[in-house]
This record gives structure tokens, sequence and C-alpha cells, in this order.
């Protein structure tokens, strides 16, 4: 545990065999170019090298461990309406023999009515648009939350994203959820995501 960030490998290990690939590096740099600082964190290294060496592989998706730093950097990259996040209780990534295809975050809920202490909310899930890769994240961001005792996992999409990914990871539709500003007369907020009406999930 890191500053509220778990890191999802040692989970992932046990959930998904050799799907979970580590190394301890001092500096590392992503595959679109964006430059860490050094932490000595356990993250994953040159996945794609990684993937093209696991027999049989090539071409397929394997979800990699991620730190938030390196989640919220793609997201800042590739995201369309969101922005990196200040905090999470883990993330990672999906990476093919090529590059790292996008990333997931996972945090306690924003409805305080949802945070309950057994619900964790999929709050950032990115890609650069490779098939398969957002319904990957989504069902590795369960099987990882069932690992840490959690009961629940929920998520928001806009209505015009349709949710195929997320139904293609089993998935169920909860309907339309309630969208509006967070800003209120006694805490006034600039609003920096959509505030219309959302549309439910849940694992």
């Amino acid at each position: 545990m890191n500053n509220g960030t778990t890191s999802a490998c040692a989970y992932l290990v046990a959930v998904s065999g050799q799907d979970c690939i580590a190394r301890t590096m001092a500096t590392r740099t992503l595959v679109h170019g964006v430059t860490l600082a050094p932490k000595g964190q356990t993250l994953y290294a040159n996945a794609a090298s990684t993937v093209k060496g696991m027999g049989g592989l090539m071409g397929k998706l394997v979800i990699v461990p991620c730190h938030l730093d390196e989640a919220n950097s793609f997201v800042a990259q590739f995201h369309r309406h969101h922005k990196p996040v200040p905090g999470a209780k883990f993330s990672l990534a999906v990476a093919d023999s090529e590059k790292v295809r996008g990333v997931a975050i996972i945090s306690r809920p924003t409805a305080r009515l949802s945070d309950d202490g057994w619900t964790l909310e999929v709050t950032r899930v990115c890609t650069d648009g490779c098939k398969n890769a957002c319904s990957a994240l989504y069902s590795a961001a369960w099987r990882v939350a069932r690992e840490l005792g959690y009961r629940r996992l929920i998520t928001y999409t806009l209505p015009e994203e349709g949710g195929i990914s997320l139904k293609a990871a089993g998935w169920k539709c909860l309907g339309e959820r309630g969208g509006g500003t967070w800003s209120r007369g006694s805490r006034p907020r600039v609003d920096k995501h959509p505030t219309q009406v959302k549309m439910g999930w849940e694992a």
C-alpha cells in the first residue's frame, strides 16, 4: 500500500496466473513517451518485450500491473472527457505484443451512499481504441476487487457510450443514475466532467 494505492500485482498473480508480469525499476518510460520520476516501486516494465517472450501470447491482450501515476499519464493523453484522479485503491493496464493499450483506475465510490466499505468503483477506463481492451480491463478489475474482499464493483457511462464492453465483460446495467453538478452554495465547484444523466453498471 502506498499513498492509498495498492499495486494490483500480488492479487493478479493469484487470480490471473501468468497474466501478471512485474519488475522493480527505479525509472521507466511509458511506451507512449511519458517519463516517470524514480519511485522504486514494483511496476510492469517493457510490457511489449515481456509479452513477446511469453510463448503463445503474440497478439493477445495481457493484464499487467500499473502504478497510479502511469495510469493517470495514460488518462491525460487519451481520455475523451475525464482528467486524472488524485487517488485510487488500485490500477492496472492491458498490453499486447506491441505496447500498452489501456488502463483502468479503481477507487472508492464517488457517491457517498455507495461507499459502504464493500464497494469499489471503476472511475476511469481508457484505451487507445484497441479491440477488446476495455472488456479485458473491466473483467480484470472485478477479479482483483473480489480477491481484495470487496463484494461489489460499479461504474458509470454516458448514455451515448452504449456499454458494449461492459456487457461483454458480464456486467449488468442498473439503468439511469442521476447526473448534475457537484457544486453547492456552501461549497462551489467548477464542473470539469459531463453533468448529464449517467448509466449505472454493476459487475
